[in-house]
C-alpha cells in the first residue's frame, strides 16, 4: 500500500491574501469556491493536487522544514525579480556568477521558497 500527496499546505494569519500572492506566482486562479474569510483557500496545481493556504492562530517563528522549489518557464533572473515585486524578500542569495545556484525568497507571511533555474539554463551550464 502507498499514499499519493493530496495538497501542499501552508499556515498563514490570511489565507486569502497569501493565496493572491500565490496565485500570481504560479499564474493559476484560486478555486472559485473560495472566498476572503475563509479558513482555507485553494490553488488547484494539477487534477487531485492543490496548494493549500490555511489559517493558523500562531504566528511563524522558524525556518520551514519544508518549502516549495520553483523552476521558471524562462530565466531565472527576471523570475527572481518578478516575485520581488509581488511582494516576496530575498533571505539568501545562491546565485553563482557561472549561472549556476538558486535564489531563497520568503513570501509575505515569510514561508521560505526557492527559485531554481529554467530548464533551459540547466542545459547550457550541464
Amino acid at each position: 500500500m502507498t499514499s499519493s500527496v493530496f495538497n501542499t499546505c501552508l499556515d498563514c494569519a490570511d489565507p486569502w491574501a497569501l493565496a493572491q500572492f500565490w496565485s500570481q506566482v504560479l499564474g493559476l486562479p484560486i478555486d472559485p469556491a473560495n472566498e476572503p474569510g475563509d479558513h482555507e483557500v485553494g490553488i488547484p496545481l494539477a487534477p487531485g493536487h492543490d496548494l493549500l493556504l490555511q489559517l493558523v492562530p500562531e504566528p511563524k517563528t522558524g525556518k520551514n522544514r519544508m518549502h516549495l522549489c520553483l523552476q521558471p518557464d524562462d530565466a531565472r533572473e527576471p523570475e527572481v525579480e518578478r516575485l520581488l515585486g509581488l511582494g516576496a524578500t530575498m533571505l539568501e542569495d545562491h546565485r553563482n556568477p557561472d549561472g549556476t545556484g538558486w535564489a531563497v525568497l520568503a513570501d509575505p507571511e515569510g514561508n521560505e521558497l526557492c527559485v531554481l533555474r529554467s530548464a533551459a539554463e540547466r542545459a547550457r551550464t550541464s
